[in-house]
């Protein structure tokens, strides 16, 4: 692995970059030859293969709450475009596909941005959680993973943090996107919902899942690098059961590689 570095790129070299991805993602949606799930269920199929809900408003460090009050808002209206979204075999889910551009006229407004490194503010921000939620439940799902990003960046650390680093999967329309194909022989149903405190989300099916996952990480470290600052470092895997808890699998996922914007090895209160 090269060593990471913060990059500086020109305003000009940034703007003309996300128009000539955002072009090729475009393209790639209609000469791809992938099938990409559209239907939707207004009923939810009878079983439930994996829920998590992560909270709404978190205390972070120089951010203003106003911001996750705005996030609250862009989640409400991208929620609407997942939820009841089934997976078929042979499909793809395409996180940006199905919810489009997050502009004002959608009523989008302005929220919390990481961007190389630095919070800062976008119309559409903060659904990054959206994406990380649904990344993580299909790590929980017999699933395939067949397009996700990292963070390139870890920006806040840790408090109370109840998922490995790295188990999550940054979004940026349209070019950075969370794909996922369904390889199974069963139908997949997805269901997106807030309640007054927290992000929801489950993948349902017709049937009872016959497998269960724990999702684990291995080799986590920080490295201290000759530019001077620090790199962050992990892997991980997914144990694979069967109903009767019998081991069948241990699965790598992914490696995770992220600059810190903070000093690793101090002790951090909220």
């Amino acid at each position: 692995m090269n060593s990471l570095k913060p990059k500086k790129r020109s305003k000009l070299r940034i703007f003309i970059g996300k128009k000539v991805y955002r072009l090729k993602r475009y393209s790639e949606w209609y000469i791809d030859g992938k099938k990409y799930a559209t239907k939707r269920l207004d009923e939810k199929l009878a079983h439930v293969v994996f829920k998590h809900r992560t909270p709404l408003l978190r205390v972070l460090k120089d951010v203003d709450m106003e911001l996750q009050t705005n996030k609250i808002t862009n989640l409400k209206i991208a929620a609407k475009q997942l939820n009841g979204v089934v997976l078929q075999p042979g499909e793809t889910f395409s996180y940006w596909r199905l919810i489009g551009s997050t502009t004002k006229r959608k009523g989008y407004v302005d929220g919390m941005i990481l961007h190389y490194g630095q919070v800062t503010t976008g119309v559409g921000g903060g659904l990054c959680q959206l994406s990380n939620l649904i990344y993580w439940m299909t790590l929980h799902a017999p699933l395939t993973v067949t397009e996700r990003y990292r963070h390139s960046y870890d920006v806040f650390p840790d408090s109370k943090r109840s998922q490995p680093f790295g188990s999550g999967a940054t979004c940026a329309y349209n070019y950075l996107d969370l794909q996922i194909k369904n390889e199974t022989v069963e139908s997949y149903q997805l269901i997106i919902y807030l309640t007054d405190t927290s992000l929801v989300g489950e993948w349902r099916a017709a049937n009872p899942a016959n497998r269960t996952y724990k999702v684990y990480e291995k080799d986590h470290s920080f490295t201290r690098e000759l530019w001077g600052g620090y790199v962050r470092h992990n892997s991980i895997f997914r144990e694979v059961y069967n109903l009767n808890d019998d081991f069948i699998d241990d699965e790598f996922i992914t490696g995770n590689h992220a600059i810190t914007m903070y000093e690793p090895f101090l002790t951090y209160e909220e």
